[in-house]
C-alpha cells in the first residue's frame, strides 16, 4: 500500500480527500484511487464556504495528530476536494503519528 505523504528534512506532506458537510468530524482512514494515489479521508461539518471546511480540516488533525493548528498549512486544493497539506516539524515522528490514526 502507498502511503499519503511525502518526508521532507524538516516537514512532511499530507495528501488529503476532504468531504465537507460531512454529517461528523473524523478521518476514516487511508484510501488509494485507481490510479495508485493514496490519500487520507477526511470529513468535517463545516461547510465548504470561505474556508470554513479547510479551517474545520485543520482543527480536526491538528487535535488527531496532537500537533498545534500553526504548524498546519494548506498548500494546494484550496477550494478542492483533494488538498496537500504541509505539516511542519519533526518527519519521522509526523509519519509515526499518522500511521498510529491509520492503525485505528
Amino acid at each position: 500500500m502507498t502511503s499519503p505523504y511525502r518526508l521532507a528534512h524538516d516537514h512532511l506532506l499530507l495528501a488529503v480527500r476532504l468531504t465537507p458537510n460531512g454529517g461528523r468530524d473524523a478521518l476514516d482512514g487511508v484510501e488509494t484511487t485507481v490510479d495508485g494515489q493514496a490519500h487520507l479521508k477526511a470529513r468535517v461539518t463545516a461547510v465548504p464556504e470561505k474556508g470554513k471546511a479547510n479551517r474545520a480540516l485543520i482543527a480536526l488533525l491538528s487535535k488527531a495528530l496532537k500537533v498545534p493548528e500553526t504548524s498546519i498549512s494548506l498548500i494546494s486544493g484550496d477550494t478542492a476536494r483533494q488538498k496537500i497539506l504541509r505539516l511542519t516539524g519533526d518527519p519521522e515522528d509526523l509519519k509515526t503519528r499518522i500511521d498510529a490514526l491509520n492503525a485505528n
